[in-house]
């Protein structure tokens, strides 16, 4: 009888889990347009799109972007799921029409629950991730 209990008790648990999640993620915003330094529009990217600096992209973006941007770049991360503002879809082709410098902006600087990330990581290792999310077109 306790066994039952428990079961029923903890399927209770993931349905209200669920539902909260699917809450949370119905009332996010979608961010503002990011204002942009006209310097950083016409930025080229630095590093060539090889299999090893694409492969340096992806860990690097497993391990400081996955949490909130989801592993293939949909908006989808545990983290991103629970923030206020959808953190945006990398395989679109609204973001996938940002230039290089554009994205490598946005990484370094950051806003809101956008982390800043030019004291975390090398302005390589940036340009690196902006080569493997655009490895995420039309995911």
């Amino acid at each position: 009888m306790k066994k039952a209990y428990k079961l029923v008790l903890l399927h209770c648990l993931a349905v209200l889990l669920s539902l909260v999640s699917l809450a949370v993620n119905a009332q996010q915003k979608k961010g503002e347009p990011w204002v942009i330094p006209g310097e950083y529009k016409i930025m080229t990217n630095p590093l060539t799109a090889d299999s090893v600096i694409i492969q340096t992209g992806k860990l690097a973006y497993d391990k400081k972007c996955a949490l909130c941007h989801g592993k293939t770049g949909l908006g989808d991360g545990p983290r991103g799921k629970m923030s206020k503002t959808f953190p945006g879809d990398f395989s679109s082709e609204a973001f996938q029409s940002y230039t290089d410098g554009e994205i490598f902006y946005q990484t370094k600087i950051g806003r809101g629950e956008m982390p800043a990330f030019e004291k975390r990581s090398t302005d390589a290792e940036i340009w690196s991730m902006v080569l493997y999310i655009r490895t995420m077109k039309g995911n």
